[in-house]
């Protein structure tokens, strides 16, 4: 993978790589798995590694990137990471750019629209995927400069802690398996490449040695028009994280349409 010919411009001149790994792993997870696979990430040839203060596991990924930094298999500025920052981090030169996530249109508006805003954000990662394909927030993003970055793009973990265990998978899906037996790959690199070919920075979630590294293969192949087609019909506006314990929260985001 060469990540000259796989990133994305940001709106502040900065590049982001448009395949991100991604590093959430449920409670039961040791926490020092997140160190193992976050190399093994990097080894693969992942350079935009996704985190959160949430995630608990923040100072694990940061102890796997400066370990192949210091092994010299990747120099810091080839490494994008992200995480929750502010103002005063990218003011101090602590943060390249400044994103937001789980932002609807409304939200965004009110951020673009302050008075004497000093830093555009650069990206709004949201959850996406073919079953929610947040196509009217894609383009509002678009029109604004703004990437979007999906988060979820192969379904869920489906832990009950996020998710309603009866919700439907994703990856079982028979239209996206229908295409991945027609291309030879597998249901996880369709939905991977669907994000791609539609201008989307995408996710890739998993703790598995081998599919970090089938991932990776989401930039050898392309989807055809009609495939793209087929894969927006799958589109039911149907979101896995609903985070309903914040329903009462004048902020919640996904009262909106969009």
């Amino acid at each position: 993978m060469d990540p000259k010919y796989q990133r994305v411009e940001l709106n502040d001149g900065h590049f982001m790589p448009v395949l991100g790994f991604g590093t959430y792993a449920p409670p039961e997870v040791p926490r020092n798995r997140a160190v193992e696979v976050t190399k093994l990430a990097i080894e693969a040839g992942f350079r935009h590694i996704d985190s959160a203060y949430l995630y608990d596991n923040e100072e694990q990924v940061g102890l796997a990137i400066r370990s192949k930094i210091a092994d010299g298999s990747v120099k810091r500025e080839d490494i994008f990471y992200t995480s929750k920052v502010m103002e005063k981090c990218k003011d101090a030169g602590l943060a390249k750019s400044i994103g937001v996530s789980n932002f609807n249109r409304r939200q965004l508006e009110m951020i673009l629209n302050k008075p004497g805003l000093k830093y555009k954000p650069v990206c709004n990662q949201v959850e996406c995927h073919p079953y929610l394909n947040q196509s009217k927030l894609l383009d509002f993003c678009k029109s604004k400069d703004i990437a979007l970055v999906a988060y979820s793009a192969l379904g869920t973990q489906r832990h009950e802690l996020w998710v309603d265990p009866n919700s439907p998978v994703l990856l079982e899906d028979p239209v996206l398996c229908a295409l991945a037996k027609k291309h030879k790959r597998t249901p996880a690199l369709i939905a991977l490449r669907y994000q791609l070919q539609r201008g989307v920075v995408v996710l890739a979630k998993s703790y598995n040695e081998q599919r970090i590294r089938e991932n990776i293969q989401v930039f050898e192949f392309q989807l055809t028009s009609e495939d793209m087609k087929v894969l927006d019909g799958l589109n039911r506006n149907y979101r896995y994280i609903v985070m309903d314990f914040l329903m009462d929260h004048p902020d919640y985001p996904f009262s909106d349409e969009y």
